[in-house]
């Protein structure tokens, strides 16, 4: 048996030796996750509503805006309880939860960056046969089988959770919860924690990113090889709302990783100040991407304020 096991709530931690401040930090943070809700929430409308939206594209990109909600609500009430009202205690069980979820669905995000890149290089490289590769069909399985790669996955490191034994100290180093700080929590064997999320993070986002950059620079190929220099742009153009995207998303993820692995000197606000922009700044970012560079997604927009200012 271990001693001094405990059941005790975990404590959430916000900015450490600024939570004076926590009141006035809050203002920033609520305005970027009303911002993000927006945001997201408005193109998931937008590809509902619009039947000229309704493609492969848009309905990846609804994916793409569904998960960055997911991850906005999963995140939100405990960041904004601990900055507005200092709530620090999570159970056990809606910690692990929290963490589930928050791991699972950075996954799906990857996945559907990769499904997205797809439907990029069958527009570019085979447009003839579009239609009859991209059918609804085979993107409600693609969906389905980047929601299971995600959720699956996280099953074994996070069940573990609920039965390690927890006697050290219970204060978590996030106003959320992380796997990684939870387990160091853990009066256990821990080895299978350790090892089994860097095995994952090579399977999902390093091979993702492999793969996505292997399908650009065979787009970038066929794209050079176009004789005229404004189908070579007008080509490129349908890209760029994606490469932004991708490059928001997997910048921050290495950014991550580099300050947690080799960060340890770095002052504790940087390291959580970089945790909030991972799950921040892309959800933030991809409706902005997307509504600037696309022009089906703006016309629709123009579509909706004329139809208002008419009303």
């Amino acid at each position: 048996m271990w001693p001094n096991i405990s059941t005790a709530p975990f404590l959430l931690t916000g900015f450490p030796g600024l939570e004076a401040a926590h009141h006035w930090i809050s203002i920033p943070f609520f305005a970027v996750y009303v911002s993000v809700l927006l945001g997201n929430g408005t193109l998931l409308y937008l590809i509902k509503d619009d039947h000229s939206l309704h493609e492969p594209m848009y309905y990846f990109l609804a994916m793409l805006a569904g998960t960055d909600l997911m991850v906005t609500l999963t995140t939100m009430p405990t960041v904004m309880g601990v900055l507005w009202m200092n709530h620090r205690e999570i159970s056990h069980r809606a910690c692990f939860l929290q963490a589930y979820f928050i791991h699972s669905l950075s996954i799906v995000e990857s996945g559907v960056l990769l499904a997205m890149v797809y439907d990029r290089f069958i527009t570019i490289c085979t447009p003839l046969r579009y239609n009859s590769i991209l059918t609804n069909s085979w993107v409600m399985k693609t969906g389905l089988g980047v929601l299971m790669r995600g959720f699956l996955s996280l099953v074994p490191p996070i069940m573990p959770l609920y039965w390690f034994p927890y006697c050290r100290s219970h204060v978590l180093s996030h106003a959320f919860c992380f796997h990684q700080d939870v387990m160091k929590l853990a009066c256990a064997d821990i080895t299978f924690n350790r090892v089994y999320p860097v095995i994952l993070v090579a399977l999902t986002f390093f091979l993702d990113d492999l793969i996505i950059l292997f399908s650009y620079i065979l787009i970038l190929k066929m794209v050079m090889g176009i004789t005229s220099g404004e189908e070579q742009a007008k080509a490129l153009d349908t890209c760029v709302s994606h490469i932004s995207c991708v490059l928001v998303f997997y910048i921050t993820v290495i950014g991550l990783t580099f300050i947690h692995r080799f960060g340890k000197h770095a002052p504790r606000v940087v390291r959580i100040t970089m945790s909030y922009v991972y799950f921040l700044f892309p959800p933030f970012m991809n409706p902005i991407i997307y509504s600037i560079k696309t022009k089906h997604i703006q016309r629709s927009i123009l579509r909706i304020f004329s139809a208002h200012s008419r009303a």
